[in-house]
């Protein structure tokens, strides 16, 4: 009785095979394969969250060196990456550009002091002035005119400029708590 069942068993195909038999007769007879089976997103969620556990398990099991190799590699293409970037943006920047035109110096940058103009609000400290610096610029989303201004403090080494003058004014380095701009030249005085 034993031998029957053991011969039962040899000839009826096995879950993995049955699937496959059943697929090449499948398509024999009726010609393009079903379309694969539709996962609910909440089961491929799971499966995804397993997956990446599965993953962080192997991690764990690999040397500092090993970490760290990883780490620098990744570096290393994500540089090369910003660099292909980058390349690509000044290419495109000098596409819109016109050529023999160079673009104007920045206004800052390293070793590069700002120059504002403004009108004097104030002169009565003694070699300082208060300078109103009026922006007109034009708003990002809604494109109205928005004027703003702002008053910082010069100084002024020989009293020259008065209230109304157009002067032009330039950093430099501190001078006091809030003067930390030179008096360049008076460009309009005040009648």
């Amino acid at each position: 009785m034993a031998e029957t069942e053991n011969n039962e068993l040899e000839e009826t195909p096995t879950v993995a095979e049955a699937p496959a038999e059943a697929q090449g007769a499948g398509e024999a007879a009726a010609g393009p394969r079903e379309p694969a089976e539709v996962i609910p997103p909440k089961e491929r969620r799971r499966r995804a969250r397993a997956a990446k556990a599965a993953q962080a398990r192997t991690r764990q099991t690999r040397t500092p060196e090993e970490r760290h190799a990883e780490r620098v590699a990744e570096r290393q293409r994500k540089a090369r990456a910003r660099r292909v970037e980058r390349a690509r943006a000044r290419e495109k920047a000098r596409a819109v550009a016109p050529t023999g035109q160079t673009t104007p110096p920045r206004e800052h940058g390293p070793g590069r002091q700002k120059t504002r103009q403004g009108v004097v609000v104030s002169d009565k400290a003694d070699k300082t002035i208060t300078v109103r610096i009026d922006v007109a610029r034009r708003h990002r989303r809604y494109e109205k005119i928005v004027r703003t201004s702002s008053t910082l403090h010069a100084h002024d080494e020989s009293n020259d400029a008065h209230i109304g003058d157009t002067v032009i004014v330039r950093e430099c380095r501190p001078m006091s708590r809030l003067k930390h701009w030179r008096l360049i030249e008076v460009v309009e005085r005040a009648e």
